[in-house]
């Protein structure tokens, strides 16, 4: 038997992005961003308004960086969401994390979250469905302690996920599966 829930964000998981920008002043500033995916292989959208400090900067910068949240960084992780960045300008250096600056495009590279997106901003969307930013993936890095064998293994990236039914973030590190091959045993 099935029981009807109230309608919220229900989707399952939902990435914990952590979009990072520059302030006019040459500052670092962060935002916490759920509701985020890849629109191709190169082109990333996050759906934020336009009132976001965040979305001002990537208008007036031209770029951003997307960061996946780790377990091993959740406190800050949550901050750069509770905390706004049009009325606390030492946001990001509330959080004690670092940054470096990204050789590519104009933003910060947050140096604790383990993998990174360099993105140039493309265009900023709304419509009656919804708005967002787009913003052409250039350049990805990761940490090296995420690598194996010179590859990505996202088992040791530690990524968090949010669950909007109960507010909850949740540790995303197990493999179960090989895409596009184990349904192959169910092909006739």
């Amino acid at each position: 038997m099935r029981k009807e829930l109230n309608i919220t964000e229900g989707i399952f998981p939902m990435p914990v992005l952590m979009v990072a920008t520059y302030n006019e002043d040459g500052s670092v500033n962060v935002m916490n961003a759920a509701w985020g995916t890849m629109q191709a292989r190169d082109t990333v959208a996050l759906n934020l308004t336009e009132t976001h400090k965040t979305v001002k900067n990537i208008k007036a910068r031209g770029a951003f960086t997307v960061s996946l949240a780790d377990a091993s960084h959740v406190v800050e992780a949550d901050y750069f969401g509770v905390e706004s960045g049009n009325l606390t300008t030492d946001k990001f250096k509330n959080s004690g994390l670092t940054a470096s600056r990204s050789e590519i495009v104009d933003a910060p590279v947050i140096n604790e979250f383990p993998l990174c997106l360099e993105c140039q901003f493309i265009e900023y969307q709304n419509n009656e469905y919804g708005c967002g930013v787009i913003g052409k993936v250039v350049k990805v890095t990761a940490d090296e302690s995420v690598l194996e064998d010179g590859k990505l293994n996202m088992s040791l990236v530690g990524a968090i996920a949010f669950d909007p039914y109960t507010h909850g973030y949740y540790k995303v590190t197990e493999r179960v599966g090989e895409a596009f091959q184990d349904g192959l045993a169910l092909k006739k």
